[in-house]
């Protein structure tokens, strides 16, 4: 079983670029069917457990790496039981024994006894910002998302994620010690990028996986 994680920075494309790699390469795709079966399991509409685990349930929590939720002793609400259901709905994936591209929910810390082949898609603030902006042109007028609003949307999501980061691996966000490929995609066509990262990939684990 071959296993490649996307991490990336919010509006990076690292979503679109993880969609595309896992068409080029024939394989299983993970991304918001983890939060629709989520929100199956608990009751909840998907949208809503997006909020949640994009807030993040475990802020005030002192954890080390091999720390295990499971043994904390004490709840801190649905979005620390959510982040324990995505866990394991992610291994549950993993045991079904299919090569899969996922995206984000820290799956290359959840899967690291799996060996995948971790990519982290990176773009400067500008190449990020109009490619949010792009998406908010495609939405009704009425519901588009300004500027300023979309920046400060970045910097809080940029800010959740590094700080989970940091709780998961005492590592910062994107540090490259964490990853096999870090990948800037700011101002790149995102069909032939992903065919290269499929190539690269497809020959990292033919190698072995050595990173």
């Amino acid at each position: 079983m071959r296993i490649i994680t996307v991490s990336r920075q919010f509006g990076s494309g690292g979503r679109e670029l993880g969609k595309r790699l896992s068409d080029v390469l024939g394989w299983d795709y993970y991304d918001r069917e983890i939060i629709e079966t989520l929100g199956e399991e608990h009751g909840m509409d998907p949208d809503h457990v997006q909020r949640a685990l994009s807030n993040h349930g475990w802020h005030n929590v002192q954890l080390t790496y091999k720390n295990s939720f499971a043994h904390l002793g004490f709840d801190h609400g649905i979005r620390t039981r959510l982040l324990l259901g995505q866990k394991e709905i992610i291994r549950e994936i993993a045991k079904m024994g299919n090569d899969f591209v996922i995206v984000g929910r820290d799956a290359d810390v959840i899967l690291q006894d799996y060996s995948p082949f971790r990519v982290f898609v990176c773009a400067d603030q500008a190449a990020r910002l109009k490619r949010c902006m792009a998406y908010e042109e495609r939405k009704p007028e009425e519901s588009r998302l300004t500027e300023r609003e979309i920046l400060r949307n970045i910097r809080r999501i940029d800010k959740n994620r590094a700080h989970t980061r940091e709780i998961l691996t005492g590592k910062a966000h994107g540090d490259s010690s964490m990853f096999d490929l870090t990948v800037n995609a700011a101002g790149r066509d995102l069909k032939p990028l992903a065919q290269a990262l499929a190539a690269f990939a497809m020959s990292w684990f033919e190698e072995g996986g050595i990173s």
